[in-house]
């Protein structure tokens, strides 16, 4: 497809005989899908979107119910997942574009946070290249400005990666104006399409080409598909077959994101039929997951997905915003078919990773301090973690949310809210979807882990909003939560 990628691979092929690797190599393939919901794939119980290929992988694999990213929205859960550091620690909590300039006329006026992941932090594309992993990275970054892009954290490649968050079209040329302002943007690296191409499809082949270059080599392939993000593009025969099959009783109701879910389905079946091509399935590890719940707001007058029996999706810190899918498939480790009802987190890759290297406990950075290996979870589903809380702190606005903290011990969750200190108290093993807030009939419960989530807050050193004096003064109000 290009020069550079044969040339590359013929380095990496001499590379690999002088320094040839031994056989408890494994390769990984990490795939973070954007914005995709905790009900927006058949294996988790979606009505319209239709996915047989994740659907088979699911079922060869580990499948967790209670998966959850480190924050609500992108940026900060992708630089849990590169660091293994908590994004409330890391003070990054919003997308790189709006980290600097917070709303001013907010009843709270958010933190400046930061919107670079410092190139200080080990991340696991380095620990992955010090091993002599090839490492690759394509599609979404939005870690940084192109002084923090994936060649400065640790990857050897980079393919359509940039500080943007998504692009203006899936079509190529994937170039244009985007949003209100007619931003103009374009997704890198894509040159030498062709009309009708989609983003996702050429994702694919750009992965495909790559790992069929390394030379022998074990890969790190960080496969982060801008879809199913918006602008809302299904390809348009697809999206028809959809409109032809939706239901008024059905919880999907956009068939244009049923048919990039649909896409998404279809693409991740090619990369696991490369591997089988290839002959290297039964050495490769494959992660598939979310970065955020799913977008339940509007795109051109239409709710674009629907969490159903969660609450509300991306932005909020009730479970529609940060449960998501996750399924780990790790030949001879996890038993395919096999389900994990533990609570784990983005944060955990990073040193589940890390233990699989083998690395000496004295090279480990400290950035993994907020993540557990799963390692032993991953070899008996029916065992537990060292852990049984998890927190997130999410002091931004969203039109889902506003500035709120939230702990989760057990099956009890708590919400806080910064503008008025507000409590909601749920039981999620009795209550899912989170409608009856039990703050004031278990007030010494709600206290005890409203306690837990300050000490936390302090420890991590979380930023905080602060309170707009020139806001004028106005009742309470849900601000769009309960969506």
């Amino acid at each position: 497809m290009r020069l550079w990628f044969s040339l590359f691979g013929c380095l990496l092929l001499w590379c690999g005989l002088v320094n040839a690797r031994d056989s408890k190599d494994f390769n990984v393939i990490l795939i973070v899908v954007d914005d995709l919901g905790w009900a927006d794939l058949g294996c988790y119980g979606a009505d319209l979107h239709k996915t047989p290929h994740i659907d088979r992988f699911c079922q060869s694999a580990m499948k967790f119910t209670k998966a959850y990213v480190a924050s609500p929205v992108c940026t900060p859960t992708r630089a849990s997942i590169m660091t293994g550091m908590h994004p409330a620690r890391l003070h990054m909590t919003i997308w790189h574009e709006a980290s600097a300039n917070p709303p001013q006329d907010k009843p709270l006026i958010p933190p400046v946070t930061r919107g670079n992941l410092a190139l200080s932090h080990t991340t696991l594309a380095e620990v992955f290249h010090k091993e002599g992993y090839v490492t690759a990275h394509l599609g979404k970054w939005h870690l940084g400005t192109a002084g923090f892009y994936p060649e400065l954290h640790g990857f050897d490649i980079n393919i359509g990666g940039s500080f943007w968050g998504c692009p203006p079209t899936f079509f190529y040329p994937y170039r244009g104006p985007f949003g209100q302002r007619k931003e103009m943007r374009y997704v890198p690296g894509m040159e030498g399409g062709h009309e009708g191409e989609y983003l996702t499809d050429r994702l694919t082949n750009e992965a495909i080409q790559v790992m069929a270059e390394t030379g022998g080599k074990p890969f790190f392939l960080n496969m982060c598909y801008y879809t199913v993000h918006t602008p809302i593009e299904g390809k348009p025969a697809v999206a028809a077959k959809y409109e032809a099959r939706l239901d008024e009783n059905m919880h999907h109701q956009n068939a244009h994101y049923a048919a990039m879910v649909e896409s998404l389905d279809e693409n991740v079946g090619r990369l696991l039929d490369e591997l089988e091509r290839l002959k290297i399935e039964k050495e490769t590890v494959v992660i598939l997951t979310s970065d955020n719940g799913g977008f339940v707001n509007q795109w051109h007058g239409q709710k674009v997905t629907n969490n159903h029996p969660l609450r509300s999706g991306k932005g909020s810190l009730y479970e529609g915003g940060v449960r998501v899918p996750l399924m780990i498939r790790w030949p001879g480790t996890t038993q395919p078919g096999s389900v994990s009802h533990e609570m784990v987190t983005t944060c955990d890759f990073f040193p589940t990773l890390q233990e699989a290297l083998d690395l000496p406990t004295e090279e480990l950075p400290k950035s993994s301090a907020d993540g557990q290996s799963l390692m032993a979870l991953l070899k008996d589903p029916s065992s537990h973690l060292q852990r049984d809380t998890l927190f997130w702190h999410y002091p931004h606005y969203y039109p889902t949310t506003e500035p709120v903290s939230s702990i989760r011990s057990g099956d009890w969750k708590l919400l806080e809210y910064h503008r008025d200190q507000r409590i909601e108290l749920y039981h999620l093993g009795d209550d899912l979807s989170e409608s009856q807030n039990l703050a004031v009939r278990q007030p010494t419960k709600a206290a005890a882990l409203q306690k837990r989530l300050s000490v936390w807050r302090e420890e991590v050193n979380a930023q905080m909003p602060q309170k707009n004096e020139r806001h004028p003064k106005e009742p309470y109000s849900s601000g769009g939560r309960g969506q």
